[in-house]
């Protein structure tokens, strides 16, 4: 395919990851960061070019921008960015308000542009692989999701966990699920800096009998990012932090059953799902630039956002 060309604003945090991803896919046209010296440090690390906001916009050899800023800031650049033309792929949260997400989404279709969000982990191949088997029925109708994404640190002072950790598992389990969204309830707490959550509990009810649950935590002893499915048939257990590639996917062949009025449950041995060794940023980045030569959807687009957007609107309230 032809490749994009890509500027990447903010090469900050995770947008120097964004930066060397493109860079070794043959994207990258221009880089651009508040600080001056972070941005020409990164053109001259990647043999590309410094430029400003202004720069970046009015270069019309430019197909697309990668937004990896504050979230503050994704609303006001990404909309510069499609008046002047340019497809947008900002990192996750979408926008810090539901009004400004709409603008967004609104914007990009308007102009015909491509409008994606960074929700990383639907591209991850281990859960690429569990929406095979949860889509093929393999599991059966699923009754139960959970996810955890905890860890010590890194500690933020201008947003919440909730807001930091949960996109990825509430954007994982809003595609898992076949039903809408019924109610969602938080319970958030603040340990260290006041106003500012450490832990968070998620609870989403579906449409049917569904539910999930998602925990958050930068204030745990150990790192765990894990995602389980619970269905009639069968279950399945999504660990991105197990170290083993191989078994950051099982299925279990656990049911519950009752048998003449007596519950019983049958177990079965966890099984390895094989999943492809691949980088979920690189993979990330490819269906980007795939969506901008194709004009294809994007799997996390702007309607996905929103969706996930919405969740965390509500859970940060407490009860919706």
């Amino acid at each position: 395919m032809n490749i994009p060309r890509i500027a990447v604003i903010g090469c900050g945090y995770w947008g120097k990851n964004l930066v060397r991803e493109f860079h070794g896919l043959g994207a990258l046209s221009a880089v651009c960061d508040v600080d001056p010296k972070t941005t020409a440090a990164m053109a001259a690390t990647y043999g590309t070019r410094a430029l400003d906001v202004d720069g970046v916009l009015a270069d019309n050899d430019i197909d697309a921008v990668v937004i990896a800023t504050p979230a503050e800031l994704h609303a006001k650049l990404s909309l510069k960015c499609f008046a002047a033309g340019k497809h947008v792929y900002v990192e996750k949260p979408i926008a810090l308000n539901l009004d400004d997400a709409h603008s967004m989404t609104t914007a990009a279709e308007q102009g015909g542009r491509i409008l994606m969000v960074g929700h990383l982990l639907r591209y991850h191949p281990g859960f690429l692989k569990l929406n095979e088997l949860v889509k093929s029925g393999e599991l059966g109708k699923i009754n139960h999701i959970y996810s955890r994404r905890l860890s010590l640190g890194k500690l933020r002072n201008t947003e919440n966990v909730l807001w930091s950790f949960a996109p990825h598992d509430i954007s994982m389990v809003l595609a898992l699920s076949d039903a809408n969204v019924k109610g969602v309830s938080g319970f958030l707490s603040a340990y260290v800096q006041p106003g500012i959550a450490d832990f968070a509990s998620v609870h989403i009810a579906f449409e049917g009998r569904m539910k999930a649950h998602i925990d958050v935590s930068w204030l745990n002893p150990f790192k765990e990012h894990r995602l389980v499915v619970v269905g009639e048939e069968a279950m399945a257990e999504f660990c991105d932090s197990e170290p083993v590639w191989e078994d950051k996917l099982r299925i279990y062949r656990h049911r519950a059953v009752v048998m003449e009025g007596v519950p019983e449950l049958k177990k079965g041995e966890a099984e390895r799902v094989p999943v492809a060794m691949e980088s979920p940023l690189r993979n990330e980045c490819q269906h980007f630039l795939r969506c901008v030569v194709s004009g294809e959807r994007p799997s996390t687009d702007g309607h996905e956002a929103l969706s996930v957007l919405r969740v965390l609107c509500a859970a940060d309230m407490g009860e919706s």
